[in-house]
């Protein structure tokens, strides 16, 4: 008999553990701090985006580089959360603002949708792939021009 787990077994604990330390990281981000909780929400931030790169989807491991970079912040480790910060595809970003800035304006938030629209623009302008800023661009030609 093997006392070595199955590999559906090692994934599942790969998704628990990851799930488990990503949402104690976000816990304590938004928590007052002590110095041995900014050393913890560090290692959990760490030791979840390690066992979501073992078997999240790309999603997970955005969010997980995301997690990184805003606990790399709070400690202000601001090299290192810039770093994680702009594994972000620059593609991914404008999609984000695009996306929101259209869901503002049907929700009729004025303000959001002008903000996010800018927003939009310059992460359209800044994306450095002429194939993926295009593919962005016909998205966001479907977003209204603020009023």
């Amino acid at each position: 008999m093997s006392t070595q787990p199955s590999d559906g077994e090692r994934a599942a604990w790969h998704k628990r553990f990851a799930a488990e330390c990503n949402n104690r990281a976000w816990d304590l981000s938004t928590a007052e701090r002590s110095p041995a909780d900014d050393r913890e929400m560090l290692d959990v931030a760490h030791a979840a985006a390690w066992h979501w790169g073992k078997v999240g989807t790309e999603l997970n491991r955005m969010r997980a580089t995301m997690l990184l970079a805003e606990v790399h912040a709070l400690l202000g480790m601001g090299e290192r959360a810039l770093a994680h910060a702009e594994e972000s595809p620059d593609w991914e970003i404008a999609f984000s603002h695009a996306i929101y800035a259209h869901a503002a304006h049907v929700a009729g938030r004025a303000a959001e949708h002008r903000d996010a629209y800018a927003q939009a623009e310059a992460a359209l302008a800044a994306i450095a792939d002429d194939e993926d800023r295009a593919i962005v661009a016909a998205t966001f030609r479907h977003v209204p021009l603020p009023a």
